[in-house]
């Protein structure tokens, strides 16, 4: 009985060995596992939150508003949607426009000073500190600042557009029996610096100044022959001892068959806009830049970069895109569905789509977005960087 005692516990240690080896190796086998789990579950992880910091920057416009404004809460003064469609921000309150005055309006309301017209449609352009408003297809306009009007010329014939500089310049295109249109230039004091009036060009479409005033361009379409063949004709501006001297600069023309609707000086660049490209002149030549863009919308120069609104057809979410003076797209997103308006100042470009506000720096970054309570008509930025916005229902100021 002792002997089998002792081969009964033999045998057990003899098999001690063989389960302590194969425990150790269930141990090694689960810490193995564990590690390759916990491996991927770490590289999920970091994938996902990669991903999730890619998409939030390209749905950073379609996310919610930072701030709830209440309009009518803030500054300014009340009025009917029909008063509210006359108003235009301007200067440090409003300028009121109507078929029979223009008046300029504190943010309060009050009137500061007033005009006598006889408009049978009025047109109201409001460029940096000055103002112009025409009768569209009638016979004068007026120009103005916040200091009161400057003068009120007659035109012999229609007046389609006007256009202003910097400077204070007024180019305008009216209609003329005997040629495709006439462009007048005029200075500060209302003084006729020059007519340029359109015979091979021809329809004068709009005008632009470069920055300092001594440059304007001019897009013409000519639709005599079998295809349609656009023009761009710049003059130039110099002073001289009785004024100025206006004189032509060089023309610029491409073989394809469009239609130049907006031009716009980067700095000494012209930039030539289609309702879906972008020319340049480059080397004294009109060249097509390699964008895509299928519908352009609303087109401004915001600190020496393009701020340009598009989409790729209808139905589609509007984009916006900014392009800095050497051709490159630094922003390019979606911005809405439907853009009320935009307006900008050296520094900052604003937009007013689906009851929302986004302000951009000129690198296209957003500083702020607003939702508002208020369908907006119209906005600008007033003398001290504050947001005045006509909607619905008044005038408001946003900070």
């Amino acid at each position: 009985m002792e002997n089998q005692n002792r081969n009964t516990e033999k045998q057990i240690k003899n098999n001690t060995p063989d389960t302590a080896r194969n425990g150790s190796i269930s141990q090694n086998a689960i810490r193995k596992g564990l590690t390759i789990a916990v491996t991927i579950f770490a590289v999920l992880l970091i994938i996902c939150v990669a991903l999730i910091f890619v998409v939030s920057k390209k749905i950073e416009s379609l996310a919610g508003a930072d701030a709830q404004i209440k309009l009518s809460a803030q500054g300014g003064f009340s009025c009917e949607y029909s008063e509210a469609q006359k108003l235009y921000p301007y200067g440090d309150g409003v300028i009121k426009v109507t078929s029979e005055r223009i008046a300029y309006l504190t943010l309060s309301g009050s009137e500061v000073f007033s005009h006598t017209v006889s408009y049978q449609n009025p047109q109201c352009v409001v460029y940096g500190d000055y103002v112009a408003v025409f009768d569209r297809d009638g016979y004068n306009f007026t120009v103005l600042d916040q200091n009161g009007v400057w003068y009120s010329k007659p035109m012999a014939d229609a007046v389609k557009a006007v256009t202003l500089s910097d400077n204070g310049f007024a180019a305008v295109i009216s209609g003329n029996n005997d040629s495709f249109g006439e462009v007048s230039l005029f200075d500060r004091a209302g003084n006729e610096l020059a007519v340029w009036t359109s015979y091979n060009s021809g329809f004068p479409v709009c005008c632009t100044f470069n920055g300092d005033s001594t440059k304007l361009a001019v897009s013409t379409v000519n639709t005599n022959g079998a295809v349609i063949i656009p023009y761009v004709r710049v003059f130039s501006i110099t002073p001289n001892d009785k004024g100025y001297n206006v004189a032509d600069y060089a023309v610029y023309t491409t073989e394809d068959s469009i239609i130049f609707a907006s031009l716009c000086y980067v700095g000494d660049k012209l930039c030539c806009f289609t309702s879906n490209s972008l020319y340049e002149v480059k080397d004294e030549n009109l060249s097509k830049i390699n964008f895509d863009f299928s519908a352009i919308g609303y087109v401004k120069n915001v600190g020496g970069n393009l701020f340009i609104t598009y989409s790729d057809g209808i139905n589609q979410l509007n984009k916006l895109a900014v392009i800095n003076s050497s051709d490159t797209l630094i922003y390019d997103s979606n911005i809405g569905s439907s853009i009320v308006c935009v307006c900008q100042n050296k520094g900052f470009y604003a937009i007013s789509v689906d009851r929302r506000v986004f302000i951009f720096n000129t690198k296209g970054i957003i500083t702020n977005d607003y939702s508002v309570d208020e369908d907006i008509i119209r906005m600008n930025f007033l003398s001290d960087n504050k947001l005045c916005v006509v909607s619905t229902g008044g005038v408001h100021t946003v900070n």
